[in-house]
Parts: structure tokens; C-alpha cells; sequence
């Protein structure tokens, strides 16, 4: 496991031994920490965890290496041509959490807490998710990043702003392949775009209200993807059944002004330069030839085919998958009891190199790793969906299984095992 470089050993050793304890996703206690099976008692493990966070030593930066590091391996082995990036946003409630004094009321009086911002680099074969690159947490004080350079708390500026900032970061990273950066419709925004546009790629999904010039007239997107001939792509399933996916594209000159933020008082609109982009159109169509869904894709990527823009925009979804896990469907870290925004940013470090473990596993098919992963989810004892052979969460679970076995045998060793069983087996006799 890549550790952290430039601190004490023993800190190193710390950090190593809570990755693997974070890979335990049991829902019921995942709000707290958990001890490895060994003769110390959980408690010390929980008192060594509180001092790791609050050690000055361990930075954010130093936090986020071993993540990065994952993430440049990653794309070698991960990707084929580009390595894909999804940027999204998420709330962090923490409304009974008295003990955090640096929470915010976000937009009304149940909806206390931090704001959530996450860049996570996927795969472009089969959008497998690989690692996070980014991570961004806003409290009351200021912001807090995995691309400052420094833990203190800096002025709090708008997601896009942002964005644009983890963009720029990102692409400083030299991956092995280019990265393609995908957003949902909150950045339609053609004055962010314009930030962006020379100096990487991007994926956008538009507002349908929005106007550009599409063949020297001005219309708004909606009107244009009518006016398109569309192609059957595959059957897709939506809402439980399978329809028709269907495809179309055309090229569009993004010529309107910028319109700031008003939130701040009036401001000008800014007039800009005029950048051509494709417009891919997806729809779901019923078998009786009734639109379903519609998604309007924007891009400056020119050499790939409409199908696989639709096909990155659908992997979109990873990203909220990872939401999930963090938020609901294991980690609970809404009931995380680290009492400031910068200690709970460190834990989500630390997690997010636990995932990585389960991601690396998903990713490898050399036969030796397709054993193991299926011994890791037989050990979980997961029901799957047919014709599904694992699932993160069950890879996840059974690597908890998997190294709790191993503490045991390291710490109590294979005769005392030995005498637990006999010694049970004596009880149900």
C-alpha cells in the first residue's frame, strides 16, 4: 500500500493500519471507527485515530499523495484513451451535531451542515470507478482543499469557480492520458466554459433553454435537437424496462454573454469570445416512438463518436454512486463524530484509499485477482443480482472479513484458534 511520505514511521504505519480498518462498511457502526481483530483493545485504536487527525504533521496534501499516486497508476492500467473525470457537488447534513461549531445553514433551518465537492478520475472502457483526485469541504469558517496549499481555511467562492480551480489542478497532474472532464447542467455556464475550453476537455450537459447559433441562426437547444434525424442506438433499461436509446449530433457556436452571479448585487454580463462545440442529443424512446428522456451534451471533443459521448455521460453516474456509498450505502459519514470540517476532510482521505482497495480489485482481470474477488464476495455473504458477479460494497465487506481473519492469525496465532473452536464445539455438543 502507497503510504504517506515525509513523516514519522510510526505515522505512516498508523495511516496504513486505518485504511484497512476503514474498509469495514457494517452500516449499523460505520459512523464510528473500527478496531482490526487484535489483543489491543478498540478503544486504543479509537484514541490512536483522534490524535492522527489532530496531528498537525498530517496535512491534507501529505493525505492526498497515496490518492494520487493510485489515481496515476490507475489511468496506465484503467484507461485506453482518456482518463475520465466527474465533478459533482453533495451536502453534508449535520443538523443534531452540536459538537460541530463550524457547521452552516445552506439554504434553510433543517439543512445544516458542510458542502461537499469531489473530482473522482474513472475508467473510459467501462467506467470503473479508479480514485478520487480532488476533494473540497466548505464550512461557516472558509474552504478547505486537497489542491490548497495550505490546511487553513480560504475565502469561500462559487462551485464553478471552483471547479474551474480543480480543473486547472487536475490537468497539472501529468496522467498518462488526457483527461475529459464531465459536469452535470449547473456548469452550463458559458463564462466558466470559456475558462476552460482552450486547455482541456470537457463534457457538459446543457439547459435545454439555452441559446446558441446552429446554422447562422440563433435558437434555443431544445428547438434544435428537434429539428435532428436521430439513430437507434441499443435498448437501454429505464424505470425497470428496457427502451430504445437513440442518438444525434451537430456542430453549435456558443456566442452569448456571460451572465455573473446576481447574488451579490447587479452585475454586467460579459461579452466573450464565440467557441464552436458539438451537441450530441441522447434520448430514451418508448416502443411506441414516445420520448422518455432527453440529455443535451455539450463538448469540445471532436474525435470520438456520439455514441461514446453518451456513453461517458451515463458513466456520470459513479460519481453519485460514490456519494452514496460515503453518505447511505455504507459509511454513514453524515453520523461522523470528528467535530470540524477539516477533521472530517482527513477521515474522507483516509476512506477514500479504503475504496481504492476495492476499486484496484473491480479493475484487475488477471485470473489470480478474479479468484480473490470472488473468494472476497463469497466471504461477505451478499445476496447479487443475477448475472452480476460482485459489487463494491460486497468486495468491500469481504475485504473486512478478509483482513480481520488475518489480524486474528497474527495476533492470537493458529493453536489458540484452535482451542476457541474446540472449545465451542464443546459448548454445542
Amino acid at each position: 500500500m502507497q503510504g504517506i511520505d515525509d513523516v514519522d514511521p510510526r505515522l505512516n504505519k498508523r495511516y496504513k493500519q486505518m485504511v484497512k480498518e476503514s474498509i469495514n462498511i457494517n452500516k449499523s457502526t460505520s459512523s464510528g471507527h473500527k478496531a482490526m481483530l487484535t489483543i489491543n483493545k478498540s478503544f486504543a485504536s479509537t484514541q490512536a485515530a483522534w490524535r492522527f487527525y489532530k496531528n498537525d504533521k498530517i496535512t491534507l496534501e501529505k493525505l492526498m499523495a497515496p490518492l494520487r499516486a493510485a489515481a496515476l497508476s490507475g489511468v496506465v492500467n484503467a484507461c485506453q484513451k482518456y482518463a475520465l473525470c466527474i465533478h459533482d457537488w453533495s451536502r453534508l447534513k449535520y443538523v443534531t451535531h452540536k459538537s460541530k461549531q463550524d457547521t452552516y445553514k445552506m439554504t434553510h433551518a433543517h439543512d445544516v451542515g458542510y458542502s461537499l465537492q469531489t473530482s473522482l478520475v474513472i475508467s473510459d472502457v467501462d467506467g470503473e470507478p479508479i480514485t478520487p483526485v480532488a476533494q473540497r469541504v466548505v464550512n461557516s469558517e472558509g474552504s478547505y482543499a486537497t489542491y490548497y496549499a495550505t490546511d487553513e481555511p480560504q475565502e469561500i467562492r462559487n462551485n464553478l469557480d471552483e471547479l474551474c480551480k480543480a480543473i486547472e489542478h487536475s490537468e497539472q497532474q501529468c496522467f498518462d492520458k488526457p483527461l475529459v472532464h464531465i459536469v452535470d447542467r449547473e456548469a452550463d455556464s458559458i463564462g466558466h466554459i470559456r475558462q476552460i475550453h482552450e486547455d482541456s476537455n470537457w463534457l457538459i450537459r446543457a439547459r435545454k433553454t439555452n441559446y446558441v447559433d446552429h446554422e447562422g441562426i440563433s435558437k434555443k437547444l431544445s428547438v434544435i435537437a428537434d429539428e435532428l434525424s436521430y439513430k437507434a442506438l441499443d435498448k437501454v433499461e429505464y424505470k425497470g424496462t428496457k427502451q430504445v436509446r437513440t442518438v444525434a449530433e451537430t456542430i453549435v457556436t456558443i456566442s452569448r454573454p456571460a451572465q455573473p452571479s446576481q447574488k451579490n448585487g447587479y452585475q454586467k454580463s460579459i461579452p466573450g469570445k464565440a467557441i464552436q462545440v458539438r451537441l450530441v442529443v441522447c434520448r430514451v424512446m418508448s416502443t411506441d416512438n414516445a420520448l422518455l428522456a432527453q440529455w443535451l451534451l455539450l463538448t469540445n471533443v471532436t474525435n470520438e463518436k456520439a455514441q461514446t459521448i453518451c456513453n461517458w455521460y451515463y458513466w456520470r453516474w459513479r460519481i453519485e454512486s460514490f456519494f452514496k456509498l460515503m453518505k447511505k450505502g455504507g459509511y454513514e459519514l453524515e453520523h461522523w463524530q470528528q467535530n470540524n470540517a477539516l477533521s472530517i476532510l482527513k477521515r474522507l482521505l483516509v476512506v477514500c484509499m479504503a475504496c481504492v482497495f476495492s476499486w484496484r480489485i473491480a479493475l484487475n482481470d488477471s485470473e489470480e485477482t478474479k479468484a480473490f474477488r470472488d473468494f472476497l464476495v463469497r466471504l461477505s455473504g451478499k445476496q447479487l443480482k443475477r448475472g452480476k458477479t460482485y459489487t463494491h460494497n460486497a468486495i468491500l465487506s469481504g475485504l473486512w472479513i478478509f483482513f480481520s481473519m488475518s489480524s486474528c492469525i497474527q495476533s492470537f496465532g493458529i493453536q489458540k484458534i484452535q482451542q476457541f473452536q474446540n472449545a465451542m464445539e464443546d459448548i454445542f455438543v
